[in-house]
């Protein structure tokens, strides 16, 4: 690859990593989506086309979408009030909230957070029953990964990851293969929110590259997923809901299935994209390194 190819990766790159971290830190605002190109230093004629080339949807898609999927987590997760969080999410009235939040999520807010798939978790009655939500133990080969570190809520990653697949796209490296992977490596119920520490990764194919695999470049990092014995729960619906189904494993499955959680960090795998896939429709296997319980 030539200096002048790096240069211009490098170029795109450092602009739309300033975009994302932009949006990000204020969705709590009105954002005026051509103040954007001013960040990223590129000309507002063209820079919805080049957003759209890099991300895989508009930046109006991007802010719509990070906005409901906080909205999501507040409704899973908090009592905040219904009407906070359609101001939160920059809708002037709840009723224009109600129908965004329905459009994309399939039902509307107040009833989501009473029926959303989260609840789905709840561990009374016969939802502690283990045959509510099958696991599977699976034997997994190590694999290295290319990130981006998170600090934070980890309903923030998608910053590292959208960070992370600006860059890959930058660099022509995002193929139909690709697997994103989310590293989380603190105990969120232990840990405060503002110190849990999480990664977004993809994972590296050895045998592209002679079978070994190739450094990493920055701001990317390499990462080592050990491999061994894991318990695996496919989780269908939105990545808000998912606090419930981790209550669930290990305060109901663990607990009855004579394993216990092994040392080392849980991850998550990403079979499809929130960019093109409705929430209500997104599939992620959440592994859990196990060992056997002691004292069997």
């Amino acid at each position: 690859m030539t200096t002048k190819s790096l240069t211009n990766q490098t170029y795109y790159t450092e602009r739309f990593a300033r975009v994302t971290d932009y949006i990000y830190e204020h969705l709590d605002n009105e954002l005026d989506l051509n103040k954007l190109a001013d960040i990223a230093c590129l000309s507002p004629y063209h820079w919805h086309r080049t957003y759209l080339a890099l991300q895989g949807e508009t930046a109006a898609a991007t802010v719509k979408r990070l906005r409901l999927h906080r909205a999501a987590g507040y409704l899973a997760q908090s009592t905040m009030p219904v009407d906070t969080i359609a101001e939160k999410s920059g809708y002037t009235s709840v009723q224009a909230f109600t129908r965004a939040f329905s459009a994309v999520y399939g039902m509307p807010p107040a009833r989501y957070r009473k029926e959303g798939s989260h609840a789905a978790f709840n561990v009374e009655g016969d939802h502690a029953n283990l045959a509510a939500h099958p696991v599977s133990i699976r034997e997994v080969a190590p694999m290295r990964l290319w990130t981006v570190a998170h600090s934070g809520s980890y309903m923030g990653i998608g910053q590292a990851f959208d960070a992370l697949y600006c860059w890959l796209g930058s660099h022509n490296l995002i193929t139909p293969q690709t697997r994103s992977i989310g590293v989380y490596l603190d105990d969120p119920t232990a840990v405060a929110e503002d110190d849990l520490r999480s990664a977004a990764g993809i994972v590296v194919d050895a045998s592209q590259n002679g079978g070994s695999h190739p450094p990493a470049d920055s701001p990317l990092t390499a990462m080592d997923i050990v491999g061994g014995t894991y318990a695996v729960l496919r989780h269908i619906g939105p990545y808000a809901d998912m606090r419930s189904a981790y209550l669930w494993m290990f305060g109901v499955w663990l607990t009855q299935s004579g394993w216990e959680a092994a040392d080392g960090p849980i991850y998550e795998d990403y079979l499809n994209s929130p960019r093109d896939t409705s929430p209500t429709e997104l599939i992620t296997d959440i592994y859990v390194p196990l060992r056997e319980r002691k004292g069997k």
